[in-house]
C-alpha cells in the first residue's frame, strides 16, 4: 500500500466513526478529559498541516492561521493554544467548517505525495498516520462518554457488534528467568517502545482470561467499593469523594444491573469482558481476589501464550523510560516523554483499537483514576 493510500484509508476510517453522529454530538465536553469529536477532526488535520505540508511542501498555503490556536493540543514547541477545558466552548470554527478544512489539507497532501517524500518525512508521515489511529480510539472513548452520559442513553450505532475474546480458564506459568523486553524488527513503533532491552523476572502465573463482568459483579455484591481494606488510600479516597459503586457506564435499576453500549442501554451482559474500571479498581478487585495485576513486563513476557485485545488491560508499572529512551527534538520530542509521570502502563489493545494498530509491546497510559478509556483487568500471581 503506497503512503497516499494508506493516508487515504486511515483519514476515511475517522469520518466513517464519525458518521453515525449528529452534528450537536461533534461539540460536547462533558468532562476535562473528552473532547468534542469536532476537535479531533481538525486536531488530527492540524498535524498533518503543521507537521508536513508547512515545513515540507514549497508553496503551501495556511488555511487559516487561527486553527493553529484552535487544535494545537500540547506542544509547546508550535505555540500558544486553547486551553483544554475550554475545547468545548468551540462553536466556531463550526462542523462544516473543520470538515472544509480537512478537505483542503487533504487535497493538499495528495499533491505533495505526487513525488516521494525523504525517508525522514515518510518516518514524520507514518507517525502521522499512527497519531491519527490513536484518536480514532480516543473518538471511541469521547463518543461513548458524551452518549452514555446524556440522559436517554442514545444509541450511538444500534449495528454496533462487540468483538468477543475466546479466552481458556486457567493460568500460564512463566518460569524465572531473563527476557527481552521492547520494540525489535522492521516496521513503526512509538519512541516509548524503544530501547529493547533485558529484564530479570521472578517465575509468576498469569491469567489466561481477563476478568468478566460476573467477576466483577461478584466484588461488587461482596462489598468491595465499601472495604478500605482492599485499596490504595488514594483509591479510597477517589471512591468516596466520588461516591463510586460499580465500573463506569453501569446502572443499577429496579435491583437489576443496566449498562450503557454503543446500542443504547442494555442489561448487563455477564460473560464479557469487565470495561470502564480505573486503576484503582482493578488493584482493589486483584486484593480482594488474593492476587495481584501483572508488571507492564511480565504481561508482555506471556502474551503470546493468551489472546487480548478487547480492552486495555492495567498492569502494575509505573509508566517510566526504558533504558536508553531519549526524546527527539523539536515538537514531536514532546509526544511522549513529557508524560513519563504519575500515570500507570496498560497493554494489550482494545476493541476501539485500528486494526492493525496493536502490538504486545505497545504501551498505553493513563492516570489511575481514568477510565472512560476501554480497559480491563487480567489477573496474576
Amino acid at each position: 500500500m503506497t503512503l497516499a493510500e494508506r493516508y487515504q484509508a486511515v483519514r476515511q476510517r475517522t469520518e466513517q466513526i464519525c458518521s453515525h453522529l449528529q452534528t450537536e454530538d461533534y461539540v460536547v465536553q462533558p468532562v476535562v478529559d473528552v473532547s468534542p469529536p469536532k476537535w479531533h477532526i481538525g486536531h488530527t488535520t492540524w498535524f498533518f498541516e503543521t507537521f508536513i505540508l508547512k515545513p515540507y511542501f514549497m508553496g503551501y498555503q495556511e488555511y487559516n492561521p487561527e486553527y493553529n490556536y484552535v487544535f494545537n493540543s500540547y506542544y509547546e514547541t508550535v505555540g500558544a493554544r486553547v486551553i483544554r477545558t475550554d475545547r468545548g466552548n468551540l462553536s466556531r470554527p463550526t462542523v462544516l467548517e473543520v470538515y472544509q478544512y480537512r478537505e483542503y489539507v487533504d487535497e493538499a497532501i495528495y499533491k505533495f505525495l505526487c513525488q516521494e517524500p525523504s525517508p525522514e518525512v515518510a518516518e514524520l508521515f507514518e507517525l502521522g498516520l499512527n497519531h491519527e489511529e490513536q484518536h480514532q480510539e480516543l473518538l471511541y472513548y469521547d463518543i461513548k462518554y458524551i452518549l452514555g452520559h446524556n440522559p436517554l442513553f442514545p444509541a450511538y450505532n444500534k449495528e454496533y457488534s462487540s468483538p468477543k475474546i475466546d479466552a481458556e480458564p486457567g493460568f500460564v506459568s512463566i518460569n524465572e528467568g531473563i527476557y527481552e523486553i521492547g520494540f525489535e524488527g522492521e516496521g513503526f513503533c512509538f519512541d516509548n517502545e524503544l530501547n529493547r532491552h533485558k529484564v530479570y523476572l521472578n517465575g509468576y502465573e498469569i491469567s489466561k482470561a481477563p476478568v468478566t463482568n460476573a467477576e466483577y459483579l461478584e466484588f461488587i455484591q461482596s462489598g468491595g467499593y465499601q472495604d478500605f481494606r482492599h485499596w490504595h488510600a488514594e483509591g479510597w479516597e477517589w471512591v468516596k469523594t466520588n461516591q463510586v459503586i460499580a465500573p463506569l457506564y453501569w446502572h443499577q435499576i429496579d435491583g437489576e444491573w443496566f449498562v450503557y453500549t454503543f446500542r443504547g442501554l442494555e442489561p448487563l451482559h455477564l460473560h464479557d469482558t469487565v470495561q470502564h474500571v480505573s486503576y484503582y479498581e482493578a488493584y482493589a478487585y486483584a486484593s480482594w481476589k488474593g492476587m495481584r495485576l501483572p508488571t507492564e513486563f511480565e504481561w508482555e513476557a506471556a502474551a503470546t501464550q493468551f489472546n487480548w485485545g478487547k480492552s486495555w488491560e492495567w498492569t502494575e508499572s509505573a509508566y517510566l523510560p526504558y533504558p536508553g529512551f531519549s526524546k527527539a527534538p523539536g515538537a514531536i520530542g514532546e509526544y511522549n516523554g513529557k508524560f513519563m509521570v504519575s500515570q500507570k502502563v496498560l497493554r494489550g489493545a482494545s476493541e476501539a483499537t485500528p486494526p492493525g494498530h496493536g502490538r504486545i509491546t505497545y504501551r498505553n497510559f493513563f492516570h489511575p483514576n481514568l477510565r472512560w478509556l476501554f480497559s480491563g483487568i487480567r489477573l496474576a500471581r
